[in-house]
């Protein structure tokens, strides 16, 4: 009786694990590479915690739709580099079998990897880098601008100050494509709503010293100092900008991107009163505030970024739809991508257009004054939704080749 029991137990977890492997002959093995600032000005908002992000990405799926799988994750610094990006997206494409890459972080790194992936077939998903110049001339069919980008920026933050009696704009703006298109979108959005800019002087990446820019943007007498940049730059510049008396002098001072990792750096004491547009906030709602939980268990007791809530999303819907087509090939992962929906702890009313933005609501919040936060990480109150219908460029407006006018 007990051999019988035995050989049954045994012919059982046999059929089990030949029942896995059927299930798992269907689905290729995988290899997403998690290209980002690692060190750099952009760290804080990807780095090492969109790694994690993506881990707890592969997690998920493993334990549902991906159940069987192979999956490997490799990463790589790309030094807010162009060249230095792109060299390791080849490499990974070419010699490594990498078959998707996440993140990117830096504007110019990703339009560099966009057209290397073109090229290579292979999926590209940007959740760090805001340049729109990637759902439009230099689309790609197997490339998708998943959180925010300088359009969902600025049109939030510009009507939002304007109705409150910001009309004229001064900007510091970082000097690459990043810095260029964010500044570009938002004047656009401030003259539509008629109010007017009155100049910009445009600073280095990772510049340590914002006094010169500063002292120019006082002596304009605009109603609004712009700061379009992101990361360790729009901390210092904040920072700075509190000790030149920028918003004791009756200016007021907007951040067009900024993230929660840049909040804790410079606490509420300096942040209070900015008002920003965020794709994702770890205590929005139940769901958002659980999946921040596993997160910051996950990665250094930290909440998790914009950036990296993207990572995260971006890579489980691609797992799925690798899962669901059976497949790795570029296009046939991507038409999958295009036709599955986007269910997950981060996005709200979210779809894929043709030009590969993925549109969901946005959200306008503003920072708390230091007598209001209940403590820890409540640094932000939401303002305002901004519906997905909205929140970014019309597909009309689209320069995108894959577009049907």
């Amino acid at each position: 009786m007990e051999l019988h029991a035995r050989g049954l137990a045994a012919g059982l977890c046999l059929g089990a694990a030949l029942l896995g492997q059927a299930y798992a002959a269907d689905k290729p093995p995988v290899k997403i590479g998690i290209l980002t600032d690692m060190s750099g000005t952009y760290a804080g908002m990807g780095g090492p915690g969109s790694v994690a992000a993506a881990q707890l990405a592969i997690d998920d799926c493993l334990a549902a739709e991906c159940k069987g799988m192979k999956i490997e994750l490799v990463s790589a610094d790309n030094q807010n580099k162009a060249d230095v990006g792109a060299a390791k997206a080849r490499e990974w494409f070419d010699r490594d079998g990498v078959t998707a890459i996440a993140d990117l972080t830096n504007s110019a790194v990703a339009l560099a990897v966009q057209g290397i992936a073109r090229e290579k077939n292979k999926v590209v998903m940007f959740s760090g880098p805001a340049t729109t110049a990637l759902t439009n001339k230099e689309c790609s069919p197997v490339g998708f601008h998943w959180m925010f980008d300088t359009y969902s920026q600025s049109a939030g933050g510009a009507k939002a100050t304007v109705k409150a009696g910001g009309k004229s704009w001064y900007f510091i703006t970082v000097d690459y494509a990043f810095g260029h298109s964010l500044e570009a979108d938002t004047a656009k959005a401030v003259k539509a709503l008629g109010g007017t800019v009155a100049g910009s002087v445009r600073h280095p990446l990772n510049a340590p010293d914002f006094a010169s820019y500063l002292l120019q943007a006082q002596s304009s007498k605009a109603q609004v100092v712009a700061l379009a940049n992101g990361g360790q730059d729009t901390v210092n510049a904040v920072k700075q900008a509190r000790e030149f008396g920028i918003v004791a002098g009756g200016q007021r001072l907007v951040s067009l991107l900024i993230f929660l990792s840049d909040l804790r750096a410079l606490g509420l004491e300096s942040a209070q009163g900015l008002s920003y547009v965020d794709g994702f906030y770890w205590d929005y709602d139940d769901a958002t505030r659980q999946w921040s939980t596993r997160f910051e268990k996950a990665f250094r007791g930290l909440k998790p970024t914009m950036t990296q809530a993207g990572v995260y999303s971006s890579v489980l819907h691609y797992l799925r739809s690798v899962a669901a087509s059976g497949s790795t090939d570029g296009k046939v992962v991507a038409d999958k991508m295009r036709a599955l929906p986007i269910k997950d702890p981060i996005m709200r009313n979210a779809s894929i257009r043709p030009d590969g933005r993925v549109i969901h609501d946005m959200y306008l919040y503003e920072v708390k004054k230091p007598a209001e936060s209940k403590g820890g990480w409540d640094y932000s109150k939401l303002v305002a939704t901004i519906p997905a219908a909205e929140a970014f460029q019309p597909l009309a407006d689209s320069a995108c080749p894959l577009v049907q006018k």
